[in-house]
């Protein structure tokens, strides 16, 4: 069974993370995703195999801060 959904862990705040695959975007995937409970961005790596399962895996986006 192919589900459309899959999970990750913010790595800002440690919390799982429902998202909704999109088989269309292709087998790797990457993009940037705010986190709805703290509203830091990670970078997700999203890939799937030829089952349909995804394997999703985040990190931190950094942004250059002027100090």
């Amino acid at each position: 069974m192919i589900r459309d959904e899959a999970t990750y862990i913010c790595e800002a705040c440690g919390e799982e993370i429902v998202i909704p695959i999109d088989f269309s975007a292709g087998h790797h995937q990457e993009y940037v995703e705010d986190c709805p409970i703290c509203c830091h961005p990670n970078i997700l790596h999203v890939d799937l195999d030829d089952h349909g399962n995804a394997t999703v895996r985040a990190e931190l986006e950094y942004e250059d801060e002027d100090q």
